[in-house]
């Protein structure tokens, strides 16, 4: 039992001796599962029991932002392609592949979209962002949204892998519509 929350944790936040990440100035453009940084210039940096505590107020927009997973091209004539289900936090809002480092200018408008919709058109609702523990798209996405102009922007780094550590519910959620 011990050996296995060390194991989880060691997953989750990394080796105890790593060097800290430093916060770049712009996004993060390529490896997005590694280390990220402690910070987020603007944001609310939270943990797992945080973001519950958030949750449970009922006030804040939760937005998952794992990328989706392509569909294998070439796929042989007749193959049902199935995508593997997405477990995030009750009640999110799934928009996926915002998280990346350059995005097309289509993305970029139903990003801003989907947040506007989200947030009833209130830039100072509260929003909190994440995908997995270790992923950078979260923070290239809370970094996105405070450029839109939102105010009250939470980053939880450890995503659903510190949630469900916690043991905290989790949901099958599905993907918004994507242009």
């Amino acid at each position: 039992m011990i050996r296995a929350a060390c194991l989880a944790a060691l997953l989750i936040t990394g080796p105890a001796f790593a060097e800290p990440v430093p916060e770049p100035s712009d996004y993060r453009e390529d490896e997005y599962r590694a280390p990220v940084p402690d910070t987020l210039a603007g944001a609310t940096v939270v943990d797992a029991v945080e973001a519950h505590d958030l949750w449970q107020s009922g006030n804040v927009v939760f937005v998952d932002v794992l990328p989706r997973p392509p569909k294998p091209k070439n796929l042989p004539e007749g193959t049902i392609w199935r995508e593997r289900p997405r477990l995030s936090i009750p009640g999110s809002i799934w928009l996926p592949n915002v998280g990346y480092g350059r995005i097309a200018e289509v993305t970029d408008q139903w990003f801003r979209d989907g947040l506007t919709n989200a947030t009833g058109e209130d830039t100072s609702r509260p929003v909190l962002f994440f995908c997995l523990a270790n992923c950078w798209m979260s923070w290239n996405a809370a970094k996105r949204a405070l450029e839109y102009g939102y105010t009250d922007v939470y980053w939880l780094p450890g995503g659903t892998d510190t949630w469900e550590f916690e043991e905290f519910p989790l949901a099958e959620i599905t993907a918004q519509p994507e242009p």
